[in-house]
């Protein structure tokens, strides 16, 4: 059924435009919040134009002051003590005051994307979370450990100010809808650094990189056009610029510690724009933000057998633009998850193993946002090959304890001149020079060598720190 979007927008304007006598905090400012620690965290909303407003937290009782604008906004900063477990309270008034509750202080992270990041607990129809049912039972244990903000799936063409949605706790009632790799990324954080997190959810399952890019940098997209009569009968999670209206926007004043990011699958038959307009949408939220170049950690997109013909073929190349992004934005990185499907995983977009993704994206700001060096974060990678005897000599740069498979090596491709490539049948580690000897009896004169360069095929190979082979290959052939 077509999402309308006019329905979607006026019901979001009528829950702005609603008018209360007391003070009105912003969507984010609510009971059961986290806020960052040791920052001069934001609190704002709206209120009567002219009214004076006045934010006393109770960690250390002090009055922090403001006024609204003429439109009734308000927004200031309140410093934050380190984290901690003890709930706190904060006292919001214009004359007539109110209460946030059970707030706690630690680490914020914004968990945007599409359907990847989205993915709740409970799964999706016909495509399973691993031990997803398993996390929803404990969940009760992380209660004063991990808190979600979840954006709700909504679009419009202006942007929004407001969400419909507040901080939750988690249990077996709540917990089924949080987002799994997001949950795991903040079980993972809160017991390394012994502080509370919270995770705000954005993610909209099928979005493109467009649809989170608002419209003055669209507008410089040849390809792309803003005309409601062309968006409307878009695929409702293809559409330009709606998610940032609706779901980005109203969230952009939070104070964050950092972003994370799985999103890709559907820009795949565009690969070809898309390192340069992720990157670009990266300096607009940080922009947005306001809070400097925060840490952006991104997820490479998994194997899967695309069938479109505009897709077809084309992942490997998506893949190779995302690691090309991450080199032009600045404080990012990547982690790999070429090892992280089953094969039977080949026909779902939507791979079980949420919990290794999580895990893994958090040891990643473990190590360069917290300085806990002792996560391994670097994956091995190419670094050169040469041809010798019939066989590729591949070099791998292999940043933590070598290489700690050299058997039963699954993942490599191997071609002649004729540019066709065959599976290698023979792959063994030389451990000498840590170099991956690749060859097959169809190719007997080899002049280029892939390792997992296909839209499914997964590889076995890894680091000491059992961290994956980043997929490669040594030609330019598209």
């Amino acid at each position: 059924m077509k999402t309308s979007i006019l329905t979607i927008s006026l019901a979001f304007l009528a829950i702005a435009a609603e008018s209360e006598a007391k003070v009105r905090p912003a969507s984010l400012i609510t009971d059961n919040m986290v806020l960052p620690q040791n920052s001069n965290a934001r609190i704002y909303g709206i209120a009567d134009p002219g009214a004076e407003i006045t934010v006393i937290p109770s960690w250390n009782n002090k009055t922090y002051s403001t006024s609204t604008d003429r439109t009734g906004e308000w927004s200031l900063a309140i410093e934050t003590p380190a984290g901690g477990f003890t709930p706190y309270s904060i006292t919001i008034s214009d004359g007539e005051p109110l209460t946030v509750n059970n707030v706690l202080i630690g680490e914020v992270w914004l968990a945007s994307g599409q359907s990847n990041m989205q993915m709740p607990l409970k799964g999706f129809p016909g495509c399973c979370t691993l031990g997803g049912y398993d996390e929803i039972a404990s969940s009760g244990d992380e209660a004063g450990n991990v808190r979600f903000f979840t954006v709700p799936q909504t679009q419009s063409y202006t942007p929004l100010d407001t969400v419909a949605a507040s901080w939750t706790v988690p249990s077996p009632e709540t917990a089924p809808d949080y987002s799994a790799l997001a949950w795991h990324f903040a079980k993972r954080m809160s017991d390394v650094l012994n502080v509370p997190v919270g995770i705000v959810s954005a993610a909209y399952g099928g979005a493109k990189v467009e649809s989170w890019t608002p419209r003055d940098m669209l507008e410089k997209y040849p390809d792309i056009s803003l005309d409601p009569k062309d968006i409307e009968p878009m695929v409702h999670y293809h559409r330009p610029m709606l998610m940032y209206n609706a779901m980005f926007n109203p969230i952009k004043n939070y104070t964050y510690n950092g972003i994370i990011w799985y999103q890709g699958c559907s820009n795949v038959s565009t690969y070809q724009t898309y390192s340069e307009r992720l990157a670009a949408m990266v300096k607009r939220w940080r922009d947005d933000i306001g809070l400097g170049d925060i840490p952006f950690y991104d997820v490479e997109i998994a194997p899967y057998e695309y069938g479109d013909p505009t897709e077809k073929g084309k992942a490997p190349l998506l893949r190779e633009a995302q690691w090309k992004a991450i080199g032009m934005i600045p404080n990012s990185a990547m982690i790999s998850t070429n090892d992280l499907v089953e094969p039977y995983e080949r026909f779902n977009i939507h791979p079980a193993n949420k919990a290794a993704v999580g895990k893994r994206l958090c040891d990643l700001a473990l190590n360069k946002t917290y300085g806990k060096k002792q996560f391994p974060v670097e994956s091995p990678r190419y670094k050169s090959h040469r041809f010798t005897d019939g066989a590729a000599w591949v070099a791998i740069d292999s940043p933590s304890d070598g290489i700690c498979r050299n058997y039963m090596i699954e993942g490599f491709e191997i071609a002649g001149p004729d540019k066709i490539f065959h599976p290698a049948d023979s792959v063994w580690l030389h451990w000498q020079t840590n170099e991956m000897v690749v060859s097959s009896k169809k190719v007997p004169n080899p002049v280029a060598v892939r390792y997992g360069w296909r839209d499914f095929m997964p590889g076995n190979l890894h680091a000491g720190n059992y961290l994956p082979l980043i997929p490669f290959r040594t030609d330019d052939w598209e």
